[in-house]
Formats: C-alpha cells, sequence, structure tokens
C-alpha cells in the first residue's frame, strides 16, 4: 500500500464517498498531499479501501466541485492550490470589456438614482464613540430602526459588510464539507462560487413565476437539506417576486425538517411588492438579509441579517475573530438615509424609474414576440435562440449583457439567457425603445451554422 492510500486510509471515518472526500481533504490538510499531487486511481483506491468504485468517483466529484481536485482524464487527479480561491462562475458572468457605450452587464444600480449623501454627511458631527473592541457592534439606534420595519419578530440583528459577507458568514460557520444545499436555478454566480468553495452538494430548483417550483423543492427535500437559499423579491436575474402562496407551500414542505432557509432581499427599498419572508411562518428556521446596495449604494457596503440565536451568535463570533464589526461610521451614515424623509422620496423616486425602464422594455420585447418573466427589478432574463451569438451581436453594437450560462445551475437547454441590467437604460423613450429592438433582434440571431439570423 502506497503512503497515499495508508493516509487515506487511517484518516477515513466513514466508507462513503463524503467519508472518503473528508479523508482526501484532512490528508491535504495534514501536508501528505500537496498541491501538484497526484491522487492513486479510482480502482486502486477502491480496491485497497474496500470501496465500490463509484463510491470513489462520487467522492472525486465532490472534491472537484469544491476546487479541492481537479480530473483530467487519462491524466489523472491532481490536488490544486487551495489558497488561489475561486471566482469562476462570477467572472464568466460579469468578466467584461469596460468600452461598451451601454453595459447592461454589471447588475449594479443607476449611480444617478442614488439617494444623496450630503445631508447624511453634514449631520455626522463626530464620529461614533467606541470605547471597547467589545463595544456592541450596531448601533442600538440603527438597530431599533431595522427591527420596526423587519418582515417578523425578531430581537437581534446583526450588521455586516454587504450581503454577500453575511452568506459567507453564514456558510463558513452553518455548512460543512458534502452537506445537500438547495439554490434557485437561475440564480445568483457569487454565491454559487461561494458554495462550491466549501464543497457542499448544490441542488438547483427551478424558479416559476411565484418562486422556488415546490414541487422540485419537495423532491430534493427527499434527503437530508442542510439549507435552501433564495431571493423574496426581485429575484437576480429572473425578476420573480416569491408570493404568499408560494411561502406558505414552502413553510409546509419544511415543517419537521432541521433546513435552513436563507433569505436575501437585495431589492429592499426598491421593490413595490410587500415582502413576504419565510420568517413569517418558519422564524425558528430563516435567516433574513437585507441589503441596502441597490437602494443606498453599494459602497455602504452593509447588509442587516436576522437568525436563529445559535446561528447569530456563531455570525458574531465568527466577525470577532475578523473584523469585528461594520464601520459604525458608515452604520450612522446608513442611519441618518433611512430616518431621513429627503432620502426616503429619493429611494421611492428610483423605485418608480426603475419600474417604468423595465416596463417599457419588457413591453416592446412583448411587441416584438420575446416574452420575459418576473415582474421587478433591475434585470430582466431574456429568452434567446442562440446565446452566445446574442451576446456578440449586442457587444458589436456597443450594448454589453451578460450571458445566462453562470446563472445556471442544471443544463441550460435549447437556446439560452441573457441577463440585462435595464435600470442602467436611459429613461428616453426612443432610447428604451432602440434598446429593446436591439435586444429582440438579438434573441432571434442564431448560430454562426448556417441558422437564420
Amino acid at each position: 500500500m502506497t503512503a497515499t492510500l495508508r493516509a487515506l486510509e487511517e484518516r477515513l471515518d466513514s466508507p462513503s464517498a463524503k467519508g472518503l472526500a473528508h479523508a482526501v481533504s484532512a490528508t491535504i490538510r495534514d501536508g501528505v498531499l500537496v498541491a501538484g499531487d497526484r491522487l492513486p486511481p479510482i480502482r486502486a483506491v477502491a480496491a485497497e479501501l474496500a470501496l465500490s468504485p463509484t463510491t470513489v468517483s462520487a467522492a472525486w466529484a465532490l472534491l472537484a466541485r469544491s476546487g479541492t481536485v481537479a480530473t483530467d482524464g487519462r491524466r489523472g487527479t491532481r490536488v490544486l492550490d487551495h489558497r488561489a480561491g475561486g471566482t469562476v462562475r462570477y467572472r464568466a458572468a460579469l468578466d467584461r470589456p469596460s468600452t461598451f457605450e451601454h453595459d447592461l452587464s454589471t447588475g449594479v444600480p443607476d449611480p444617478a438614482l442614488l439617494p444623496d449623501l450630503d445631508r447624511a454627511l453634514a449631520g455626522l458631527r463626530t464620529a461614533p464613540t467606541t470605547g471597547s473592541y467589545l463595544d456592541d457592534p450596531v448601533l442600538p439606534d440603527l438597530a431599533a430602526t431595522l427591527l420596526a420595519d423587519w418582515p417578523f419578530e425578531a430581537h437581534e440583528v446583526a450588521v455586516v459588510d454587504g450581503a454577500m459577507d453575511a452568506m459567507d458568514l453564514f456558510v463558513r460557520t452553518q455548512l460543512r464539507f458534502g452537506d445537500r444545499v438547495v439554490v434557485e436555478d437561475p440564480g445568483f454566480p457569487p454565491l454559487v462560487d461561494l458554495l462550491e468553495s466549501v464543497g457542499v452538494q448544490l441542488v438547483g430548483v427551478a424558479v416559476d413565476e411565484e418562486g422556488l417550483e415546490p414541487v422540485a423543492l419537495e423532491a430534493a427535500l427527499g434527503e437530508p437539506v442542510a439549507a435552501v437559499f433564495l431571493q423574496p423579491r426581485a429575484q437576480n436575474p429572473t425578476g420573480v417576486t416569491m408570493s404568499t402562496r408560494r411561502a406558505a407551500r414552502i413553510a409546509d414542505l419544511l415543517e419537521g425538517r432541521a433546513t435552513i432557509v436563507v433569505e436575501d432581499d437585495s431589492a429592499a427599498g426598491l421593490s413595490p411588492s410587500p415582502l413576504v419572508s419565510l420568517g413569517q411562518w418558519r422564524p425558528d428556521q430563516t435567516v433574513h438579509i437585507r441589503s441596502f446596495s441597490k437602494s443606498h449604494g453599494p459602497d455602504l457596503r452593509l447588509a442587516a441579517l436576522t437568525a436563529p440565536a445559535p446561528i447569530l451568535n456563531a455570525v458574531n463570533g465568527r466577525r470577532q475573530l475578523g473584523q469585528g464589526w461594520s464601520s459604525r461610521l458608515l452604520q450612522q451614515v446608513l442611519l441618518g438615509l433611512l430616518t431621513d424623509d429627503v432620502a426616503t422620496a429619493a429611494v421611492q423616486a428610483a423605485a418608480r424609474r426603475y419600474a417604468a425602464r423595465r416596463a417599457h422594455v419588457v413591453g416592446r420585447l412583448h411587441e416584438r414576440g420575446v416574452e420575459v418573466g418576473g415582474t421587478e427589478g433591475i434585470n430582466i432574463w431574456v429568452p434567446v435562440q442562440d446565446e452566445t451569438a446574442a451576446v456578440v451581436r449586442l457587444a458589436s453594437q456597443g450594448i454589453g449583457v451578460a450571458p445566462g450560462t453562470p446563472f445556471r445551475i442544471g443544463p441550460a437547454g435549447e437556446g439560452g439567457h441573457v441577463r440585462v441590467t435595464v435600470g442602467l437604460a436611459q429613461d428616453d423613450a426612443s432610447a428604451l425603445d432602440a434598446l429593446a429592438d436591439s435586444l429582440a433582434d438579438a434573441a432571434h440571431t442564431g448560430g454562426w451554422n448556417g441558422r437564420a439570423r
């Protein structure tokens, strides 16, 4: 038996794919295997460790999804440099040239529609006093303002550095290698990158016009699921908002299970729809995240988080080992914006203009035979005949869009989609018509294999 096989045998605590994956991870952590080393062949591992080749292959697949190893056909499976990290989907979706005349690929809000910071900054006479590094990490007045408008009863709120920071803290403290996790399909590429980086098993569940598709979700819950990640309003990329009926159905499916729901409400402040949260039915199973990036500015880097007490305690404990707290100075700016009538009116006006831009483009696309689902948000999910051809055609016209493939968990099927941040479009009716016509032409564009263009 080779030294690698012996090391795996010593660390194998369960004769399963997850157990073997854990053994490989432990072997790497202990320095027995290093970046560039090749794992023994599947059949050799199976024979020496009394496992089936199928189990070993499944373990290798788990490790590959987490970015721990890479398989290269007959050349075998090698250990990757785990320090390199990965944002594969995120880069594929958003890594675009910055030379577009109209870059609608980014998913960010229109800077012209963000509330003016002058009044909030003018109110900052002094920075909040920090007497100790163990002071309350959330300004009491901000906590009270947030909880007064929370979608269900909560007694404590954390303020973190944006929605992705909140999800990262949950993932790092609550999920383990091999856990099954449900995500929306299509969903948010950075979240998928984050989950794959810790080696969970992703289960994509389709999104229809009311939210997560309940039959597919019920099937996914046939085996233990550690967490379900969803966006309750203006889902990115589809623009779908979860209905009360769908939320109640999902709550029923979760009864008696240990599954945690993680809600990312990135549309807070900009959505005309009342927020429907699973916390209204399952408060002890709901982590709710409210981001202020789209409504008040991405560079504030602030989001609010509530969770069941054990999870919130773990999140706060983990933060104490790192940044400790989110800037109380920025918290004071956010508090000023949330409690200022002028800033509130600006956010409401922005919501109306985003809705008008979306409605105009979607309506024009409908006239051109292109049906776009969803009801709100700054993005639209446009079906196309050929995804690559559509992206290339639009790029040739100075219009940047995000290809749909990085947003998909399962197969995209025929054609594909592009995500268009229509919230960045101009308000002028003729300009919106021209954009919609360009999108419609691109949607009907075939590939480069002789199909009609």
